[in-house]
């Protein structure tokens, strides 16, 4: 059974990156709203910009498709160590896997707690709520990777060709 979806994967493996890549992408709003609203804020009093309305909605909705992309770029980094062992992919493997223990260890409601409210109602200390921030910004050798992987997939499989090559592999 693992055999079949590896071997599923591999052929459609431009179409699989161009979907956690587009779910990766996803996150650089939700580091923009982290930046502008939290870490802005504990620096200088005030934030760069508040949201608020479907704004507010938009971005809750953006922190869950975390857990997809996550899993989704996982993937890109295991179907490749299947192959063999590679130190820079286990190390953007790891970032990516400290990211799934933060989502459950400490959550964006955790900081805003710590740094918006003056830490009322937490237990935990102030300064974990800055390796919580950390641990998000980890994302971004990640996407950079992931992005990069994705041209050269496109290069070799002749562009947008290949993605279509793999829908219809799929049907």
């Amino acid at each position: 059974m693992m055999k079949s979806f590896w071997d599923w994967y591999e052929r459609t493996y431009t179409l699989n990156l161009s979907i956690a890549l587009g779910l990766f992408l996803l996150q650089i709003v939700h580091l923009i709203w982290l930046f502008g609203a939290v870490v802005w804020t504990n620096a200088f009093g005030a934030p760069l910009f508040e949201l608020t309305g479907i704004w507010q909605t938009i971005i809750v909705f953006v922190d869950y498709t975390e857990i997809p992309a996550l899993l989704s770029v996982s993937l890109i980094y295991i179907h490749e160590l299947r192959s063999g062992w590679r130190p820079k992919t286990a190390l953007y493997l790891g970032l990516l896997l400290v990211q799934l223990l933060h989502m459950f260890w400490i959550t964006d409601e955790f900081v805003l707690d710590v740094f918006i409210a003056s830490g009322h109602g937490t237990v935990l200390p102030a300064w974990l709520a800055w390796v919580a921030i950390l641990i998000d910004y980890l994302e971004v050798p990640v996407i950079f990777d992931a992005t990069r992987r994705l041209m050269v997939a496109l290069k070799e499989k002749k562009g947008l060709a290949g993605v279509k090559d793999a829908l219809k592999e799929d049907e």
